[in-house]
């Protein structure tokens, strides 16, 4: 997404573009123990297609992507493998404690890592930066602890209010941002197909932008090429 006004792609960029070389100048950014990423569904068949999307839960664009592609999903059933990836984008003033959210609350009880990101998607305008603007940080964090609860569980308060104190979930939000940026993802939603990014990316693709992507890797008849970057 790329906010009116606002000269993001190249701020991305240089951002990125610096981690990149602070990484061969210094030391090696620490490796996960696991694969970045919230797995939606897998597919242990060597004929799945595996599509990675790298979501920003307070963007707007990121919200509309996500009710086409979870059509395609139900649609391929299990032809698809999908993995969503948080992207804090920097212009987004509280995005990246939203993600760090999703890290917690997929630490606790990962069924309930994606009802959490639909209802950022659901409730992403309160986190704006204008309507927070007079917010401390510690206000924005309470606010979402209580959002949370909504879908993690009241029994659960503890261990997100944990969460949030626990450096462990802010350095995996880090590595998640970093590892978008290895992967030179410059905005949201940013896809990848079976391991190759979308000319489409950055902008919101409908269901039948899907089907045309999706059905010529199945052998099924599209009108559209395929739209990759090469």
């Amino acid at each position: 997404m790329t906010m009116k006004g606002e000269k993001s792609w190249p701020l991305i960029f240089i951002i990125c573009f610096f981690n990149l070389y602070l990484q061969r100048v210094s030391a090696q950014v620490p490796i996960p123990a696991k694969y970045d990423g919230f797995v939606y569904r897998t597919e242990d068949s060597q004929s799945s297609i595996m599509i990675e999307a790298f979501f920003d839960p307070l963007c707007p664009d990121s919200r509309d992507a996500w009710p086409p592609l979870k059509q395609a999903l139900k649609y391929y059933s299990n032809r698809l493998s999908l993995i969503v990836h948080p992207f804090a984008l920097p212009y987004h003033d509280n995005s990246f404690v939203a993600c760090r959210a999703l890290h917690i609350a997929n630490n606790v009880n990962n069924s309930t890592t994606y009802p959490l990101l639909e209802l950022f998607f659901k409730h992403q305008e309160k986190y704006y930066n204008q309507p927070t603007l007079n917010m401390s940080r510690a206000s924005i964090v309470d606010h979402m602890i209580k959002l949370m609860v909504k879908v993690v569980g009241n029994s659960s308060l503890s261990a997100i209010v944990a969460g949030f104190k626990n450096r462990e979930t802010d350095l995996t939000t880090r590595i998640s941002f970093k590892y978008g940026c290895s992967r030179a993802v410059t905005g949201t939603p940013y896809f990848f197909v079976n391991g190759f990014p979308l000319l489409d990316s950055g902008s919101p693709l409908d269901y039948k932008k899907w089907r045309s992507i999706i059905d010529p890797l199945l052998g099924q008849h599209s009108a559209e090429p395929l739209h990759f970057f090469l």
